[in-house]
């Protein structure tokens, strides 16, 4: 009977945004020491430059490179370090959901149940895993409540990306190369991309070669 409380914790951790946002983050820089260089962000792709949603993002961006030292240019062309940032968020793809619910067996005679095996899990490099493992038994009686069903539902994963890179104005060598990667119910770029970039900024600059892994808490309500 214990089974199912758990299960419940299972399905609320499914819920999208009252549960802690997961990242995986990979970081390799070499950046100097910051000392007031000036920066530039733009995007990866050109075409969203000057565009309204990428500005947002970009400030968040900003705000946290000048809480780090850095300083926004005055001039973009005249910039020591030039900033880009890329983010998306794939299709998403179906997963499937097995909870145990109660089952009767009418008449007499034995009645059983066999070993039940559900759980779900997220794939690639994020992952968990719930699931209850029976052990079967037999037992008399007439609608049995230990006699077990399988409710089975599906729900859409999506993976979303941030990319960051830093290199110098002068001579365009790359100083820091990072990607934050989550996996979420939702693939709603104003709610990921934010948390993405807050993930990015945890620990930064970080080891190089490091990939960790940052939660950030849910909002309060």
């Amino acid at each position: 009977m214990k089974m199912f409380p758990i299960a419940a914790v299972a399905l609320l951790a499914l819920s999208g945004c009252a549960t802690p946002f997961n990242a995986r983050v990979s970081r390799f820089q070499q950046l100097p020491q910051a000392q007031g260089q000036t920066f530039v962000v733009k995007a990866m792709d050109p075409r969203l430059d000057g565009g309204i949603e990428f500005g947002q993002y970009a400030q968040l961006v900003s705000t946290k490179l000048s809480a780090q030292g850095y300083q926004p240019a005055g001039d973009p062309s005249r910039a020591d370090l030039v900033v880009k940032i890329g983010y998306d968020v794939d299709k998403g793809r179906e997963k499937v959901v097995t909870t145990p619910s109660f089952g009767g067996f009418g008449g007499y005679g034995f009645g059983g149940y066999g070993p039940y095996r559900g759980g779900f899990g997220y794939g690639g490099w994020g992952g968990g895993r719930f699931g209850y493992y029976g052990r079967s038994r037999f037992a008399w009686g007439f609608d049995d409540p230990f006699l077990f069903d399988n409710d089975v539902s599906s729900f859409t994963v999506y993976t979303s990306e941030l990319a960051l890179r830093i290199d110098r104005a002068d001579t365009g060598k790359s100083v820091f190369e990072g990607t934050a990667k989550a996996q979420s119910r939702t693939d709603d770029l104003p709610y990921l991309v934010p948390r993405l970039v807050e993930a990015m900024f945890t620990g930064f600059p970080g080891n190089s070669g490091e990939t960790v892994k940052i939660t950030i808490a849910p909002e309060k309500k």
